[in-house]
């Protein structure tokens, strides 16, 4: 069963013989890139606007098991690609191992610092041909959230076009660190996709922001990769493959993280403003009715004799 599995997800002729070039893989282009992510945000733009036109209250509108089964199928897809990639990494250790020997490089450092030259070709390069792909299936998660929470913001979607940029330039540009970053989203997706399939079948939530939770271990562990980056490329002779699209994703991954963290401080500054002024207001509110009831005890002691 175990060599099976191996074997389909990293020992295939389709994932050995796998080069990304822009005649043998579709969406490969730039053309493709952006008149997706155009699209995208036109259509999601659209869909909410119309929503908040025809139906001026917020309630959502039912979509059925629809959820549900987009969250299965997130689920395995994001499964599959995280075993995937880690035997297809593993596999490429062992094959490449006494050639890294004479470099002095060491499998950690290959996992985020490819060498110079590398092309996008073979095993690891085939499951974040596949990762790519997936993205564009988690846009549709974009209009599920519309249908259902009647909610779109310009954060979210930046968030989508700079997830769906990011393992484009991996490709193109055969750019380090990436294989550690489809390892940890792929396992955090397929968590996170799970979590909503439990709920959207009817289970009890988990009491706190699960997601949100995850989001930031995700862009914890990011932070940290990237560091590990730069520091690899100026210590390590020769540089790491790629640096270039690191710096443009370092420059994008930057600016989400920064809109994430004001919109949530935010929201927490808004909640905690709130609560002090309905604390404050209630104390007044049981003040003044304790001075009412002092005036009214000497006047009705007055009226009564």
């Amino acid at each position: 069963m175990t060599q099976n599995i191996s074997y389909w997800l990293s020992e295939h002729p389709i994932i050995l013989n796998f080069r990304w070039s822009q005649t043998q893989s579709w969406g490969s282009t730039w053309y493709f890139l952006f008149s997706a992510i155009a699209s995208y945000v036109v259509a999601a733009t659209t869909i909410h606007l119309f929503l908040t036109i025809i139906r001026r209250n917020s309630r959502p509108v039912p979509l059925g098991p629809i959820p549900a089964i987009y969250s299965l199928a997130m689920a395995i897809i994001s499964a599959v690609n995280f075993v995937g990639i880690l035997l297809s990494a593993a596999a490429e250790i062992r094959d490449t191992r006494w050639f890294w020997s004479r470099t002095k490089t060491t499998p950690f450092q290959w996992l985020l610092c490819f060498p110079i030259g590398t092309r996008p070709s073979g095993r690891v390069f085939f499951w974040s041909y596949i990762f790519y792909l997936s993205r564009f299936l988690h846009l549709f998660r974009t209009f599920i959230t519309i249908f259902g929470r009647r909610k779109l913001t310009f954060f979210h979607l930046l968030n989508q076009c700079v997830l769906t940029i990011t393992p484009f330039l991996w490709l193109e540009f055969s750019q380090s660190f990436q294989v550690l970053g489809i390892i940890f989203t792929t396992l955090l997706n397929a968590v996170v996709y799970g979590y909503r399939l439990c709920t959207a079948i009817g289970l009890s939530d988990a009491g706190f922001p699960f997601v949100l939770s995850c989001e930031v271990v995700l862009m914890g562990f990011n932070f940290i990769s990237h560091i590990g980056v730069l520091l690899l490329h100026f210590l390590k002779g020769g540089g790491c493959n790629g640096i270039g699209a690191w710096t443009c994703n370092s420059v994008l991954n930057g600016i989400v993280l920064l809109l994430f963290l004001n919109s949530h401080v935010r929201v927490h500054f808004t909640k905690t403003t709130s609560s002090k002024v309905g604390e404050q207001a209630d104390e007044s509110g049981s003040s003044s009715g304790s001075d009412q009831t002092h005036e009214q005890i000497p006047g009705s002691k007055e009226k009564h004799t």
